[in-house]
């Protein structure tokens, strides 16, 4: 069978497309950067690759008319204030090219929407919903509400709050119930719902055995670590308030710590449990879900990170646009050091960053990711995805990986701090030497303000950093 996968780049995409695969489906990939798209060398065989944003309707003739199926993985609530209209025009032209293909089927994962006062971001999904149900295809749809598994965005937001927090004095939504669902199952879900016409032109709820409150998460989630928490809910704390307390604890940005905080105020249950004897589909509990997903961190087995799909609402850029490091107009700290052992020093630097740090002067990098997140920029609280692997669009901190080829050994860096200016860092190997480049473009006085005020601590920070990158072991 013939695939369509939209958000093939996301968290959900990134999991399901070797499932696919492994079913002997074809499936073409729909992504607005292929750049960012690093599917690995045994499954390029059997994918197609086609550019599409689907906010553009010129790159939608694109899309083969020979498909089968559909998956409609799409969201935009990180990119910005007005994401319920652009995921309005997404639907819209999705549904539109779709008419014009050979598509029996689409599904589609969205928000559990039962209650009668919705947050925007719920709105927006069953808005969505609406507008897929107006195509010539069957659609099915299935509704979750939290998502649990290594990388996913519910669990490093837990993960923040309970490993960071002995003590929590939390808004009171944290008493608001869900059920939650193990990414493992959604998977599941998602695979066995493809052409089976027991379940067209059909919503379902999908979930896992237990309903909580977020408060019992938070609890559940400290036992597997097997640590102490104490959690106090607090009627004073505004939406607002409530927002910046998530965002600056948690990795997540702040126009997203918004919408999740509009959305828990918004009991996420299940009507019933039907789809799971339809495709026989049994979904772990929470506390399993967890402990499969530190199973896969501790092993490194993290297949996608929410923190990778998009660029946490700061910057909308394409890799494409920002891989020539330019020169004219621009400030640059260019350093050079011999290395002794070509393997060691690659590794350095593919391990750079996260919880690794960034070689010398921690103190300042940390200082400089709270002053980011002061400012409303994603802070250093992302990390890194894997501790030793980097592709191209992987978060690092408050960069994003632009180029990654361990090979040639050279590594670039893009900056997505609160900056007045743009910045990149590249780690380029030249026979037996490291050569290491900032680069800044400012904008304006205050860029240029900016880079001289910096300058001083550019001589603790990149000599330290790589002279320790090029230390011999």
């Amino acid at each position: 069978m013939r695939i369509l996968l939209t958000g093939a780049t996301g968290y959900i995409g990134k999991r399901i497309l070797p499932v696919l695969i492994e079913n002997g489906h074809h499936v073409i990939c729909c992504v607005r950067d292929p750049k960012r798209f690093n599917p690995p060398k045994s499954i390029k065989p059997f994918i197609e690759i086609i550019t599409i944003d689907f906010l553009d309707e010129e790159s939608l003739v694109n899309i083969p008319q020979d498909i089968d199926a559909a998956y409609y993985l799409i969201h935009s609530m990180s990119s910005s204030k007005d994401y319920d209209r652009l995921e309005e025009i997404t639907a819209i032209n999705f549904t539109t090219y779709l008419n014009k293909t050979s598509v029996k089927q689409v599904i589609y994962l969205s928000g559990i929407v039962n209650e009668d006062n919705l947050s925007k971001h719920l709105e927006s999904r069953k808005n969505v919903e609406n507008i897929l149900n107006d195509g010539r295809f069957s659609l099915t749809t299935l509704r979750a509400g939290i998502i649990v598994g290594s990388g996913s965005a519910s669990f490093e937001i837990i993960r923040d709050l309970v490993e960071k927090l002995p003590l929590m004095i939390t808004p009171k939504w944290l008493n608001t119930k869900c059920q939650p669902i193990g990414i493992r199952d959604v998977i599941e879900f998602l695979e066995k719902s493809l052409l089976n016409e027991k379940i067209y032109d059909q919503n379902f709820d999908i979930g896992g055995p237990d309903i909580l409150s977020y408060k019992e998460m938070l609890l559940d989630f400290a036992k597997v670590r097997r640590l102490r928490r104490w959690i106090y809910t607090v009627p004073v704390m505004t939406p607002k308030l409530s927002s910046y307390w998530l965002y600056f604890v948690t990795s997540t940005s702040y126009k997203l710590a918004t919408s999740l905080v509009e959305s828990m105020k918004v009991e996420v249950v299940c009507r019933d449990n039907k789809i799971n004897d339809i495709l026989e589909v049994n979904p772990e509990k929470y506390i399993k879900t967890i402990q499969r997903a530190f199973l896969k961190i501790e092993s490194n087995q993290i297949v996608s990170s929410w923190k990778d799909s998009q660029i946490s609402g700061i910057k909308k850029i394409n890799i494409s646009d920002f891989i020539d490091v330019p020169n004219y107009g621009c400030f640059k700290d260019i350093r050079e050091r011999d290395f002794v052992s070509r393997k060691d020093t690659v590794g350095k630097i593919w391990s750079i960053g996260g919880e690794n740090g960034w070689y010398a002067a921690n103190g300042l990098w940390k200082l400089r990711g709270y002053i980011d997140k002061i400012f409303g920029g994603v802070g250093l609280r992302r990390g890194r995805t894997s501790p030793t692997n980097l592709e191209a669009g992987d978060a690092l901190d408050f960069w994003r990986v632009i180029y990654a080829n361990k090979k040639e050994g050279k590594l670039l860096l893009f900056a997505e701090m609160k900056v007045p200016g743009e910045a990149w860092l590249e780690f380029k190997i030249k026979e037996n030497k490291l050569i290491q480049t900032a680069t800044f473009r400012p904008h304006g006085l205050l860029g240029r303000l900016y880079w001289y005020s910096v300058v001083p601590l550019h001589e603790i920070v990149f000599r330290g950093m790589i002279n320790e990158i090029t230390k011999p072991k």
